[in-house]
């Protein structure tokens, strides 16, 4: 979800607009991922390294993810979106903090998506908490449960080609798309797009194709 305020910048507005049209591309996506059956979906909405912007921003910030958070609910109810934030919790507002866990706990049983908000999110930061919690069990699978499900495709807006601390356990063997379209900008058809491009690519895995040339004997 990047480029909003480089979007906004190109307009002449305030960055909190870009944050808005950002909010309203979130919306977007999520009923396209709904249509496209996508199962799962991570939106990185705030990194640990955003709290070095200004603090007004910061401040606007967590009063959208509050505001869209409540705003959001009934629709992830009527849909069966199980919608979880993921990330530290401990340097937010409280009043997010309650809405954040009761959306959580309101939508927990939805079936159709499951909808995942990266706020204070460090990707480097999740996986020491996990190897904190091993217990001694350091296998791949357990490692996994405690850090998230592995990402089968990674879209990054905005024209940088770079991970910036995203899912960087999960996205071990992910398709990358990266785009210069502006997070505003992007819509069901960029989705789609994308999930076209990622059904064309060959994922192996460490292994290789079995063609004719390499098979013949």
């Amino acid at each position: 979800m990047d480029g909003n305020g480089r979007w906004a910048a190109a307009r002449g507005l305030p960055r909190i607009a870009g944050h808005h049209a950002g909010a309203k591309a979130v919306r977007r996506t999520v009923e396209a991922a709904l249509e496209l059956e996508v199962g799962s979906l991570t939106l990185y909405a705030f990194s640990s390294d955003n709290w070095k912007r200004p603090p007004a921003e910061v401040s606007a910030l967590m009063r959208l993810f509050r505001v869209h958070l409540m705003a959001e609910l009934a629709g992830c109810l009527k849909h069966g979106i199980r919608l979880e934030v993921i990330g530290r919790r401990d340097r937010l507002d409280p009043a997010l903090v309650t809405v954040i866990e009761s959306v959580e706990r309101r939508t927990a049983g939805g079936k159709n998506l499951r909808l995942r908000i990266a706020i204070d999110y460090s990707a480097r930061e999740s996986i020491v908490r996990a190897a904190a919690r091993m217990a001694g069990n350091t296998s791949c699978a357990n490692f996994s449960r405690f850090v998230g499900p592995d990402v089968d495709l990674l879209i990054r807006t905005g024209g940088e080609q770079r991970l910036s601390d995203f899912l960087l356990w999960e996205a071990a063997y992910a398709e990358l798309v990266f785009t210069p379209l502006m997070w505003p900008d992007f819509t069901r058809a960029d989705l789609e797009s994308a999930l076209h491009d990622f059904a064309r690519r060959e994922r192996r895995y460490g292994a290789i194709s079995e063609s004719p040339a390499l098979t013949a004997g």
